[in-house]
């Protein structure tokens, strides 16, 4: 399985900016990446995941607009930015990869490599 280390996490005011970065241990240019969430007491969210060149995107609605998917894949390095943070976005972040040529899924138990987790909270 390939190995998952997100950085970037950390505390903001509402309305405050993150950028979450993913570095994977070996080539994800053949699999989907997502990053997904879980709140204290919530059921855990893919918020975004992305194939790669001439792959598909999902974003969310609940962060449609807010937060942006992207990966720089000469480097499997891939990010996640948050923007327009508000209280609600406060949870535990987490890169996870599907297996290779699956397409991206909405169910975070689809995922079958995942990081150790970044915190991201955001206070009113």
């Amino acid at each position: 399985q390939v190995r998952l280390t997100e950085s970037g996490g950390g505390s903001v005011q509402t309305g405050g900016s993150l950028i979450l970065s993913c570095q994977a241990s070996e080539y994800t240019g053949d699999r989907c990446v997502g990053w997904v969430r879980q709140a204290p007491g919530k059921e855990r969210e893919v918020v975004a995941a992305d194939y790669g060149p001439g792959g598909s995107t999902y974003i969310a609605d609940s962060v449609k607009g807010r937060f942006i998917i992207s990966r720089a894949s000469e480097e499997n390095t891939h990010y996640l930015r948050l923007q327009d943070l508000r209280p609600e976005d406060t949870a535990d972040y987490y890169c996870a990869a599907r297996a290779a040529f699956l397409v991206c899924s909405k169910l975070a138990s689809d995922y079958s490599s995942w990081g150790q987790g970044t915190q991201v909270t955001v206070s009113s």
